[in-house]
Protein backbone atom coordinates (compact mmCIF):
# COMPACT_ATOMS: atom_id res chain seq x y z
CA UNK A 1 0.00 0.00 0.00
CA UNK A 2 3.07 2.28 0.71
CA UNK A 3 4.35 1.87 -2.92
CA UNK A 4 1.09 2.47 -4.32
CA UNK A 5 0.28 5.44 -2.71
CA UNK A 6 3.69 7.25 -3.32
CA UNK A 7 3.27 6.02 -7.24
CA UNK A 8 -0.05 7.69 -6.85
CA UNK A 9 1.00 10.92 -5.03
CA UNK A 10 4.31 11.23 -7.03
CA UNK A 11 1.45 11.21 -10.39
CA UNK A 12 -0.71 13.91 -9.16
CA UNK A 13 2.01 16.28 -8.04
CA UNK A 14 2.72 16.28 -11.28
CA UNK A 15 -0.48 16.82 -12.42
CA UNK A 16 -1.71 19.70 -10.64
CA UNK A 17 -5.33 20.19 -12.41
CA UNK A 18 -7.15 16.87 -11.76
CA UNK A 19 -10.69 16.16 -12.96
CA UNK A 20 -12.17 12.93 -11.02
CA UNK A 21 -14.61 10.45 -11.83
CA UNK A 22 -16.00 8.36 -9.10
CA UNK A 23 -17.79 5.39 -8.91
CA UNK A 24 -19.61 3.01 -6.48
CA UNK A 25 -16.37 1.66 -5.38
CA UNK A 26 -16.04 4.96 -3.90
CA UNK A 27 -18.87 4.33 -1.44
CA UNK A 28 -18.46 0.95 -0.67
CA UNK A 29 -16.26 1.45 2.59
CA UNK A 30 -19.47 3.70 4.02
CA UNK A 31 -22.07 0.68 3.43
CA UNK A 32 -23.31 0.90 0.03
CA UNK A 33 -22.82 -2.12 -2.12
CA UNK A 34 -21.73 -2.02 -5.78
CA UNK A 35 -23.18 -3.50 -8.68
CA UNK A 36 -20.05 -5.30 -10.71
CA UNK A 37 -17.52 -7.93 -9.77
CA UNK A 38 -14.14 -7.78 -9.94
CA UNK A 39 -14.28 -8.61 -13.81
CA UNK A 40 -17.17 -5.96 -14.71
CA UNK A 41 -19.99 -8.53 -14.60
CA UNK A 42 -23.72 -7.80 -12.75
CA UNK A 43 -23.31 -9.15 -9.04
CA UNK A 44 -27.36 -8.70 -9.10
CA UNK A 45 -30.20 -8.20 -11.21
CA UNK A 46 -29.53 -5.18 -13.54
CA UNK A 47 -31.37 -1.93 -11.97
CA UNK A 48 -35.13 -1.05 -13.05
CA UNK A 49 -34.69 0.81 -17.04
CA UNK A 50 -36.47 3.79 -16.90
CA UNK A 51 -39.14 3.12 -20.03
CA UNK A 52 -40.02 -0.25 -17.60
CA UNK A 53 -40.51 2.23 -14.68
CA UNK A 54 -43.01 4.50 -16.61
CA UNK A 55 -44.80 1.93 -18.59
CA UNK A 56 -45.44 -0.90 -15.83
CA UNK A 57 -47.25 -0.56 -12.92
CA UNK A 58 -45.89 -3.92 -11.73
CA UNK A 59 -42.16 -2.74 -12.24
CA UNK A 60 -43.23 0.34 -10.33
CA UNK A 61 -44.56 -0.97 -7.02
CA UNK A 62 -41.51 -3.55 -7.14
CA UNK A 63 -38.95 -0.70 -7.14
CA UNK A 64 -40.78 1.21 -4.26
CA UNK A 65 -40.96 -1.91 -2.21
CA UNK A 66 -37.14 -2.64 -2.81
CA UNK A 67 -36.34 1.17 -2.03
CA UNK A 68 -38.35 1.72 0.76
CA UNK A 69 -36.28 -1.09 2.60
CA UNK A 70 -33.64 0.00 1.03
CA UNK A 71 -33.63 3.96 1.87
CA UNK A 72 -33.03 3.42 5.84
CA UNK A 73 -29.19 2.28 4.75
CA UNK A 74 -28.67 4.57 2.06
CA UNK A 75 -29.84 7.59 4.63
CA UNK A 76 -27.58 6.61 7.53
CA UNK A 77 -24.45 6.20 5.31
CA UNK A 78 -21.80 8.21 6.41
CA UNK A 79 -18.95 9.43 4.38
CA UNK A 80 -15.73 6.81 4.89
CA UNK A 81 -12.00 7.71 4.01
CA UNK A 82 -12.21 7.77 0.02
CA UNK A 83 -14.47 10.79 0.42
CA UNK A 84 -13.06 12.86 3.03
CA UNK A 85 -9.16 12.44 1.18
CA UNK A 86 -10.31 13.44 -2.22
CA UNK A 87 -12.09 16.47 -0.45
CA UNK A 88 -8.51 17.04 1.11
CA UNK A 89 -7.32 16.96 -2.16
CA UNK A 90 -9.84 19.31 -3.42
CA UNK A 91 -8.72 21.62 -0.15
CA UNK A 92 -5.02 21.40 -1.27
CA UNK A 93 -5.20 23.10 -4.69
CA UNK A 94 -5.00 19.32 -6.40
CA UNK A 95 -8.59 18.88 -8.26
CA UNK A 96 -10.08 20.63 -11.16
CA UNK A 97 -13.47 19.28 -9.93
CA UNK A 98 -15.18 15.60 -9.16
CA UNK A 99 -17.58 14.02 -11.52
CA UNK A 100 -19.90 11.03 -9.75
CA UNK A 101 -21.54 8.60 -10.83
CA UNK A 102 -23.28 8.28 -7.25
CA UNK A 103 -26.33 9.02 -6.33
CA UNK A 104 -25.52 8.88 -2.31
CA UNK A 105 -24.16 12.51 -1.83
CA UNK A 106 -21.40 11.40 0.61
CA UNK A 107 -19.27 13.38 -1.29
CA UNK A 108 -20.58 16.69 -0.32
CA UNK A 109 -21.46 15.33 2.81
CA UNK A 110 -17.44 14.89 3.26
CA UNK A 111 -16.82 18.33 2.56
CA UNK A 112 -16.03 18.76 -0.95
CA UNK A 113 -17.24 21.59 -2.60
CA UNK A 114 -16.90 21.25 -6.46
CA UNK A 115 -19.28 18.20 -7.42
CA UNK A 116 -21.20 17.18 -10.46
CA UNK A 117 -24.23 14.32 -9.64
CA UNK A 118 -23.57 12.99 -13.38
CA UNK A 119 -26.98 10.62 -12.51
CA UNK A 120 -28.71 12.75 -9.94
CA UNK A 121 -29.22 12.35 -6.10
CA UNK A 122 -31.20 9.72 -4.10
CA UNK A 123 -32.85 12.42 -1.45
CA UNK A 124 -34.72 14.18 -4.13
CA UNK A 125 -38.01 13.03 -5.94
CA UNK A 126 -39.55 14.80 -8.62
CA UNK A 127 -43.30 14.89 -9.91
CA UNK A 128 -42.94 13.44 -13.80
CA UNK A 129 -46.23 15.24 -14.66
CA UNK A 130 -45.66 18.53 -12.69
CA UNK A 131 -41.98 18.72 -11.97
CA UNK A 132 -42.87 19.64 -8.51
CA UNK A 133 -39.80 18.03 -6.06
CA UNK A 134 -39.73 17.18 -2.82
CA UNK A 135 -37.42 15.13 -0.30
CA UNK A 136 -37.33 11.65 -0.20
CA UNK A 137 -37.35 11.12 3.38
CA UNK A 138 -40.66 12.84 3.73
CA UNK A 139 -41.98 10.26 1.13
CA UNK A 140 -40.29 7.27 3.33
CA UNK A 141 -43.20 8.17 6.02
CA UNK A 142 -45.89 7.80 3.42
CA UNK A 143 -44.64 4.84 1.94
CA UNK A 144 -44.09 2.87 5.34
CA UNK A 145 -48.04 4.29 6.41
CA UNK A 146 -49.70 3.24 2.95
CA UNK A 147 -47.83 -0.44 3.20
CA UNK A 148 -47.58 -1.57 6.98
CA UNK A 149 -48.09 -5.20 5.62
CA UNK A 150 -44.13 -4.78 4.36
CA UNK A 151 -43.20 -4.09 7.92
CA UNK A 152 -41.63 -7.48 8.50
CA UNK A 153 -40.68 -8.38 4.70
CA UNK A 154 -36.73 -9.05 5.09
CA UNK A 155 -34.49 -7.64 2.31
CA UNK A 156 -30.85 -7.53 1.41
CA UNK A 157 -29.32 -3.84 1.06
CA UNK A 158 -28.40 -3.06 -2.48
CA UNK A 159 -26.55 -0.01 -4.16
CA UNK A 160 -28.41 3.20 -5.16
CA UNK A 161 -30.80 2.88 -2.03
CA UNK A 162 -33.04 -0.45 -2.32
CA UNK A 163 -33.11 -3.90 -1.80
CA UNK A 164 -32.54 -7.12 -3.11
CA UNK A 165 -36.44 -8.70 -2.38
CA UNK A 166 -37.28 -12.19 -3.07
CA UNK A 167 -38.75 -12.60 -6.62
CA UNK A 168 -42.03 -14.46 -5.51
CA UNK A 169 -42.88 -11.49 -2.87
CA UNK A 170 -46.64 -10.82 -3.92
CA UNK A 171 -46.68 -6.66 -4.09
CA UNK A 172 -50.09 -6.35 -6.06
CA UNK A 173 -51.29 -4.60 -2.81
CA UNK A 174 -48.27 -1.94 -2.58
CA UNK A 175 -49.38 1.73 -2.63
CA UNK A 176 -47.45 4.36 -4.16
CA UNK A 177 -48.06 7.73 -2.74
CA UNK A 178 -48.99 10.22 -5.38
CA UNK A 179 -47.77 14.15 -6.07
CA UNK A 180 -48.77 16.04 -3.33
CA UNK A 181 -49.35 19.02 -5.85
CA UNK A 182 -51.09 17.15 -8.61
CA UNK A 183 -51.59 13.77 -8.39
CA UNK A 184 -48.98 12.52 -10.75
CA UNK A 185 -46.32 9.68 -11.04
CA UNK A 186 -43.20 9.86 -8.49
CA UNK A 187 -39.73 8.68 -9.47
CA UNK A 188 -36.36 9.13 -7.33
CA UNK A 189 -34.80 12.12 -9.20
CA UNK A 190 -31.78 10.16 -10.71
CA UNK A 191 -30.92 8.69 -14.11
CA UNK A 192 -32.40 5.42 -14.83
CA UNK A 193 -31.17 2.89 -16.98
CA UNK A 194 -32.48 3.97 -20.50
CA UNK A 195 -32.82 7.26 -19.46
CA UNK A 196 -30.44 9.77 -20.55
CA UNK A 197 -28.08 12.66 -18.66
CA UNK A 198 -29.61 15.90 -19.09
CA UNK A 199 -27.48 17.39 -21.61
CA UNK A 200 -26.29 20.13 -19.26
CA UNK A 201 -24.80 18.08 -17.02
CA UNK A 202 -22.71 16.27 -19.74
CA UNK A 203 -21.39 19.81 -20.80
CA UNK A 204 -20.59 20.71 -17.88
CA UNK A 205 -18.88 17.39 -17.23
CA UNK A 206 -17.19 17.83 -20.40
CA UNK A 207 -15.88 21.07 -19.46
CA UNK A 208 -14.28 20.19 -16.17
CA UNK A 209 -12.05 17.74 -18.45
CA UNK A 210 -11.62 20.35 -20.50
CA UNK A 211 -10.17 22.53 -18.48
CA UNK A 212 -8.22 19.80 -16.10
CA UNK A 213 -4.69 18.60 -17.00
CA UNK A 214 -5.28 14.81 -16.02
CA UNK A 215 -7.80 12.74 -14.90
CA UNK A 216 -8.32 10.00 -12.07
CA UNK A 217 -11.19 6.93 -12.05
CA UNK A 218 -12.32 5.84 -8.76
CA UNK A 219 -13.78 3.51 -7.85
CA UNK A 220 -15.64 2.46 -11.35
CA UNK A 221 -15.34 0.35 -13.91
CA UNK A 222 -16.52 2.86 -16.87
CA UNK A 223 -18.85 -0.15 -17.90
CA UNK A 224 -21.71 2.70 -18.64
CA UNK A 225 -21.28 5.23 -20.68
CA UNK A 226 -22.53 8.06 -19.34
CA UNK A 227 -18.83 8.07 -17.26
CA UNK A 228 -17.01 6.40 -20.11
CA UNK A 229 -17.24 8.96 -22.33
CA UNK A 230 -15.54 11.34 -20.43
CA UNK A 231 -11.97 8.92 -20.43
CA UNK A 232 -12.66 9.12 -24.37
CA UNK A 233 -12.90 13.09 -24.42
CA UNK A 234 -9.62 12.88 -21.89
CA UNK A 235 -8.15 10.48 -24.27
CA UNK A 236 -8.74 12.81 -27.31
CA UNK A 237 -7.17 15.77 -25.33
CA UNK A 238 -3.89 13.51 -24.79
CA UNK A 239 -4.65 13.99 -20.79
CA UNK A 240 -2.68 11.57 -18.47
CA UNK A 241 -4.94 9.16 -17.03
CA UNK A 242 -4.83 7.11 -13.94
CA UNK A 243 -7.21 4.73 -12.09
CA UNK A 244 -7.56 3.39 -8.69
CA UNK A 245 -10.03 0.49 -8.76
CA UNK A 246 -10.76 -2.86 -7.96
CA UNK A 247 -11.06 -5.29 -11.33
CA UNK A 248 -11.44 -4.29 -15.05
CA UNK A 249 -12.37 -0.96 -16.26
CA UNK A 250 -13.72 -0.28 -19.80
CA UNK A 251 -10.88 1.83 -20.49
CA UNK A 252 -7.91 0.06 -19.18
CA UNK A 253 -5.59 0.06 -21.93
CA UNK A 254 -5.58 4.05 -21.12
CA UNK A 255 -4.48 4.58 -18.20
CA UNK A 256 -0.61 5.43 -17.34
CA UNK A 257 -1.34 4.65 -14.11
CA UNK A 258 -3.76 1.68 -12.83
CA UNK A 259 -3.74 0.86 -8.97
CA UNK A 260 -6.05 -1.86 -8.12
CA UNK A 261 -7.00 -0.88 -4.46
CA UNK A 262 -9.09 -0.50 -2.20
CA UNK A 263 -9.82 3.50 -2.37
CA UNK A 264 -11.04 4.36 0.84
CA UNK A 265 -7.17 2.98 1.92
CA UNK A 266 -5.46 4.41 -0.76
CA UNK A 267 -6.45 7.56 -1.02
CA UNK A 268 -5.89 8.46 2.85
CA UNK A 269 -2.22 6.85 2.44
CA UNK A 270 -1.86 9.28 -0.75
CA UNK A 271 -3.12 12.12 0.95
CA UNK A 272 -0.87 11.78 3.90
CA UNK A 273 2.26 10.99 1.19
CA UNK A 274 1.71 14.55 -0.33
CA UNK A 275 1.51 16.39 2.87
CA UNK A 276 4.63 14.65 3.67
Amino acid sequence: MDNAARQLARWLARHPRVAVISGAGCSTGSGIGDYRNDAGEWKRQPPVQMQSFVSDPATRRRYWARSMLGWPIMSAARPNPAHLALADLESMGGLAGLITQNVDGLHQAAGHRQVLELHGRLAEVVCLDCDARSQRSALQGRLQQANVFMADVFAVAAPDGDADLDASLDLSAFQIPACHRCGGMLKPDVVFYGDSVPRERVDRAYAMVDEADALLVVGSSLMVFSSFRFCRRARELGLPMAAVNRGVTRADSWFDLKLEADCSELLPATVDALAG
